[in-house]
Order: structure tokens, then C-alpha cells, then sequence
């Protein structure tokens, strides 16, 4: 009797960002590092109602987020945030867990995909990763891809608002399927470490919850 051929199911990793891949969030590093900590601390303070309203859930995660986004950066010419966040992300790469780094460095090399998924801005995470893995071809090739909220830009300026909807709970999993179609073709190991990541743990066949610390 002829044996069937089985195909090897490809294996998809999925990666959070902010806290997962890095040992703290960056929307706040990347703020004081681009305009200071006394004008950090001065929107703290004006936004700290709003806070308070969306810890409780009586405000949107994402409306918060993004009038906290664009108090600082609204009107900013586009090439110049750029050049922020690519500084900002040389500048902080020990913001990168080392296991984390090399976990993704190893799978990488074993021929799988990766996706970083984040709630934060496109931006400055893309760089981490441009100069993290400068020389290879792993972003080019679309073997590394990175999913995260994008920013509105209208004639070169920073509109203040997003252009996707915040990479945040179920719309993680929104991101990894618009990336790796056909979900049954593959095998998910996700790597989360916050209640953001929870819809996409659970979508994951393979889950790890706070592994690099």
C-alpha cells in the first residue's frame, strides 16, 4: 500500500511587545524620551481624570490612548517623529529582554514566521527590529512581520488620531489572521504578559504567559 504524504504544518509565533519582547511600556519611555519628563508629568496630571475613567471602564482604552498620543505630537512633520522613533529605538535597545531576543532570533533561524503584535505605534517598534536584525533579509522577506497601531498623517503632519484601530484584545488576533490566512494551515505559539494579550493567548495552540522574566 502507497504511504500518504504528510504535509508539516508551518509554525507561526506570535510575540507582544510592550512588556513581552520589552521590560517595560514604551508609549511612556518613548514620550519622555522625545519631549522630556516635565512635560510628561504636566499630561499626567491634566489627563489623570481620564485615566481614572478608563481604569474603571467607563472610558475607551483607545480614545484614552490616542488624545494622550496627540497632546504631544499632533502637527509634528512626519520625518522628524520618524527620526525620533528610529533614535529613540537605537538609542533603547536594553528595553529589549535578552531571552526574549533570543528566542525569537532562534525561531527565526529554524525557518518559522514571526509577528509582533502591539498596541504601540508602528513607528518606533519597527526599528527595534530594523536594527536588531540589520544585515538580514528577515523583514524584507516578510519572515518578521510586525502588526501594531498605526498613526493618521495628513500633508506630512502628524494628524494625532489612528489610522487602524488600536492593537489591543481581539484585534490582535485580527492582525495574525489578516497576516497568516487559513488558521488551520498552521501551528500559533503565542507570547503575551498582559490582559491585551488574552484573546490572542487563547486563540494560540500553544500559549506562554510571562516567559522571559
Amino acid at each position: 500500500m502507497e504511504e500518504k504524504q504528510y504535509k508539516k504544518k508551518t509554525t507561526v509565533y506570535a510575540f507582544d511587545f510592550d512588556g513581552t519582547l520589552t521590560k517595560k511600556d514604551t508609549l511612556i519611555a518613548f514620550i519622555r524620551y522625545a519631549c522630556g519628563n516635565r512635560r510628561f508629568y504636566l499630561a499626567m496630571a491634566l489627563f489623570a481624570p481620564m485615566f481614572v475613567l478608563m481604569r474603571l471602564r467607563l472610558y475607551p482604552n483607545w480614545k484614552a490612548k490616542q488624545q494622550f498620543f496627540s497632546w504631544f505630537f499632533k502637527g509634528m512633520d512626519i520625518d522628524a517623529f520618524n527620526d525620533v522613533c528610529k533614535r529613540f529605538a537605537y538609542d533603547k535597545q536594553d528595553l529589549l529582554r535578552e531571552k526574549a531576543i533570543t528566542q525569537m532570533r532562534t525561531v527565526l533561524q529554524e525557518g518559522s514566521k514571526v509577528i509582533v503584535v502591539s498596541a504601540s505605534i508602528e513607528n518606533w517598534v519597527r526599528p527595534f527590529f530594523e536594527h536588531e536584525f540589520a544585515g538580514t533579509e528577515v523583514l524584507n522577506s516578510g519572515q518578521l512581520q510586525v502588526a501594531c497601531t498605526k498613526i493618521d498623517v495628513r500633508q506630512f503632519r502628524v494628524t494625532g488620531k489612528f489610522l487602524t484601530k488600536n492593537c489591543y484584545g481581539r484585534e490582535k488576533v485580527k492582525r495574525i489572521d489578516r497576516a497568516f490566512p487559513h488558521r488551520k494551515t498552521y501551528t500559533l505559539i503565542a507570547y503575551g504578559d498582559s490582559a491585551g494579550d488574552k484573546a490572542m493567548l487563547d486563540y494560540a495552540d500553544e500559549r506562554h504567559y510571562k516567559p522571559f522574566r
